[in-house]
């Protein structure tokens, strides 16, 4: 410091943004690039081919599917997933009895979190096999329960029918544990003098959750939204798991769509490009439209 600062900002900024623009900004720049040509991924020939990628794009049906599919999961995971945490951590903060020392959690509310937050702690990896194996058409559990029931089984992940509706479930029930731990944490931010005068004045619990809680998790909810906005147009690891887009290509999605036209028979890498540019504009748009919809003015508590 006795030569000023520049010396230090160049010695500890300068070489992490460089690692990030050449690791991080270069391959998006150079996706760009190899989205105007007929790369095959493979050869040193890529002929440049103007916007003929996105043309092309245009009038793909198995991209539309693959775009409706990932319409539906970001239509579905985030709301299930927000109205499912905040639901959970509710009963976890305030599902206990009332008394003189106000709203009280239930009992062990330490344990459920433990056990809602536990599939963070597993690989997405172990997370698609597990349910893929929770799914089995013959051994799988859901299966035996319902037959143990003397009630007919699908074959769930089989069936072009019930396939996306079971991996949509399994991408809320995988991420509902983190959010449960976020918005309990949110919640316990909040004064416990805020809670006792809305006691006083009589209101329900809805009504407490409505009018006061909502409001003052408003911030924490936009964020949660942007992620799980992000993680319903993705889905390409669960999905490449546990059906590859199939059957029928009925859990098609975009990632899944892209990797299969890039390392697929015809290695495509300048079309998958395409995709991918269009991926990134898409993502992009969702989370800039998200925090200005969503933005609220700021409840301050002290």
């Amino acid at each position: 410091m006795r030569h000023g600062k520049w010396p230090l900002i160049v010695t500890f900024l300068v070489p992490p943004v460089l690692l990030y623009v050449f690791f991080v900004v270069s391959p998006y720049l150079q996706a760009f690039q190899i989205s105007t040509t007929d790369w095959l991924g493979y050869s040193a020939d890529a002929n440049s081919v103007g916007l003929a990628n996105f043309k092309t794009l245009w009038h793909d049906d198995y991209v539309w599917n693959a775009l409706q599919n990932n319409a539906i999961l970001l239509a579905l995971v985030p709301v299930l997933t927000i109205v499912l945490g905040i639901f959970f951590a509710t009963m976890l903060a305030m599902g206990g009895r009332k008394g003189r020392a106000g709203v009280t959690g239930v009992r062990g509310g330490a344990f459920y979190r433990t056990v809602y937050f536990f599939p963070q702690v597993l690989s997405v990896v172990i997370i698609a096999l597990l349910w893929k194996e929770v799914y089995h058409p013959n051994q799988g559990l859901l299966t035996s329960a319902l037959h143990a029931l003397g009630l007919p089984a699908p074959t769930w992940l089989g069936d072009p029918a019930t396939a996306f509706w079971c991996v949509l479930a399994v991408m809320v029930w995988s991420n509902v544990g983190f959010y449960v731990v976020l918005f309990g944490a949110a919640m316990s931010a909040v004064p416990k003098e805020i809670y006792e005068a809305v006691l006083l004045d009589g209101a329900s619990r809805f009504t407490t959750l409505r009018r006061v809680t909502l409001p003052l998790l408003w911030d924490t909810i936009q964020v949660a939204w942007v992620y799980l906005a992000i993680f319903a147009l993705d889905g390409f690891i669960l999905v490449q798991l546990m059906t590859n887009g199939g059957p029928n290509f009925s859990t098609d999605v975009i990632g899944v769509r892209m990797y299969d036209t890039a390392f697929g028979s015809e290695t495509k890498f300048g079309y998958a490009s395409a995709i991918g540019v269009v991926m990134f504009f898409l993502t992009l748009s969702v989370a800039v439209l998200s925090l200005r919809v969503g933005r609220r003015e700021r409840i301050e508590y002290s």
